[in-house]
């Protein structure tokens, strides 16, 4: 699941390393100093939020249209 939502990878100047984001968790993001590492990192954080929602019994986000 965690490959069918959406990243980014930006730098960002006013933590002088790259910042990853996944669209569907806004609230989580991953600082590294290159953008792969930033990306492994926030993939990471995605898989680990997710499975402590299925845990908990919550329900993850919708997948964008297409990718479910």
């Amino acid at each position: 699941m965690v490959d069918h939502l959406t990243y980014r990878t930006s730098w960002s100047p006013e933590d002088g390393e790259h910042v990853a984001v996944c669209v569907e968790f806004p609230s989580l993001s991953w600082l590294a100093r290159t953008p792969d590492k930033a990306s492994a990192g926030i993939r990471r954080l995605v898989t680990d939020v997710l499975a402590e929602m299925l845990v908990n019994g919550e329900t993850p986000p919708d997948l964008p249209s297409g990718r479910g």
